[in-house]
């Protein structure tokens, strides 16, 4: 039976919640409304389990590169037991939310990439060692150079073979070669009573690749460069260097300037001010595309802490650095001196580098200066050339929280070295 309109009785009125359709009116003809409903319904589920086939692949695909670049992390489990061992030795952290990395060059010459640059011995010591403090409203990063060279007390450390050294007076890079990253770290908590929250290792093909990841780093060199050992050949001005030649530059010493492990820091802390310009500048953190190579880089060529060793780790590291100004980004040396007993070896001056790491460690600012604004009798103020201000005579005793900013000899990520 129909009614007066056509439509069987009982049947669906469209909203689908009657019943179906009995008979062949309107609901059911070729041309009514009810097949143009079925076809937009069907279209509707093709449509959405297309999307969800999209998103899913999409899903999958970035689950697999986030498990990719996160199993290249190497773990650094070992320190993270040796370090536990000893944490009622370590210092406190002061201030919530400042956060304190070491980053250890090694100069390995195992693994693939890095024997043509010695033989390989079957120990490492930390070429480079930076210890960078962030401050806890991320709006100021300082990262410091502690000399390979420094003569420094390594504390009792456990060696790879499972047996321990005593405590020892050494060259701060012998702690690295001894006990690796954990030895390295007690160490630089002894010396400057900062709590070490993170830490990176990373190698030269490791360096390398990060470099090139990014398509070379530009930098501006006042003479040219010619070291045969370092294999450069570089002409004076702005220059691009590739991962190969950024490592020659960075570790050149004996052809370069004085030929000191002064400028040989001074080239390091400049080339990285260069490098965080280059990602800064060049929207890689924004492009996925530029992205992802220099996250596959780095990934694969770093040892860090197990906190550190996954992406989620890095991004809550890496997030909150975003909005810190090129100019807050600042690079100096630890003061320090040619030790008294060895013109060859370096000791820290006092009382400059106690309040250095005093600053640090109660997360105060740190203000620094170029080097050839110093003019050599204690630069601008009469400041002493590794760091002064009011209150730092020698001999005085440092208070992080009276104390007026002091200054040091440095640099920012934001100083062109061309001008």
């Amino acid at each position: 039976m129909t009614d007066t309109a056509g439509t069987p009785s009982g049947a669906a009125d469209g909203d689908g919640d009657g019943p179906a359709a009995v008979g062949p009116g309107l609901g059911a003809s070729a041309s009514g409304r009810g097949l143009a409903r079925r076809r937009r319904r069907r279209w509707v589920r093709w449509t959405s389990l297309g999307v969800a086939v999209v998103v899913l692949g999409a899903a999958g695909a970035g689950w697999a590169v986030y498990e990719h670049l996160s199993g290249n992390i190497t773990p650094d489990e070992a320190a993270a037991r040796e370090l536990a061992r000893y944490e009622k030795e370590r210092p406190t952290t002061l201030v919530k939310g400042a956060q304190n990395i070491l980053l250890i060059g090694s100069d390995s010459r195992s693994g693939a990439g890095n024997r043509k640059y010695g033989r390989d011995s079957g120990t490492e010591r930390s070429d480079t060692t930076i210890l960078l403090h962030l401050s806890a409203d991320r709006r100021t990063a300082t990262a410091v150079s502690l000399p390979r060279d420094l003569m420094v007390n390594v504390p009792r450390c456990l060696r790879p073979d499972g047996t321990r050294t005593g405590p020892t007076f050494a060259m701060f890079n012998s702690a690295f070669e001894v006990g690796g990253s954990a030895c390295t770290i007690r160490t630089v908590e002894k010396l400057t009573d900062v709590r070490i929250d993170h830490h990176v290792v990373v190698d030269f093909r490791g360096f390398k690749q990060m470099v090139d990841a990014v398509d070379g780093v530009r930098i501006c060199l006042r003479e040219p460069i010619h070291d045969k050992a370092a294999k450069l050949r570089l002409p004076a001005g702005r220059v691009t260097l590739d991962g190969e030649q950024a490592l020659g530059y960075v570790r050149a010493r004996k052809t370069l300037g004085d030929g000191s492990d002064t400028e040989r820091m001074d080239r390091q802390q400049q080339f990285l001010g260069a490098l965080v310009n280059k990602v800064r500048g060049n929207d890689v953190l924004l492009n996925p595309a530029k992205l992802y190579p220099v996250l596959d880089a780095a990934t694969s060529s770093l040892t860090t802490d197990p906190g550190l060793a996954s992406l989620r780790g890095l991004y809550d590291l890496v997030r909150g650095l975003r909005h810190i100004p090129t100019n807050g980004v600042r690079f100096l040396t630890v003061p320090r001196e040619a030790y008294v007993y060895d013109a060859n070896r370096d000791q820290l001056v006092q009382p400059e580098a106690r309040k250095l790491f005093g600053r640090l460690r109660a997360d105060r600012p740190v203000v620094v200066v170029d080097a050839s604004e110093h003019d050599g009798r204690g630069g601008p103020g009469n400041e002493h050339p590794y760091g002064g201000g009011a209150g730092s005579a020698y001999g005085q005793p440092f208070d992080a929280d009276a104390s007026p900013a002091p200054t040091f000899r440095g640099n920012t990520a934001a100083q062109d070295a061309c001008k």
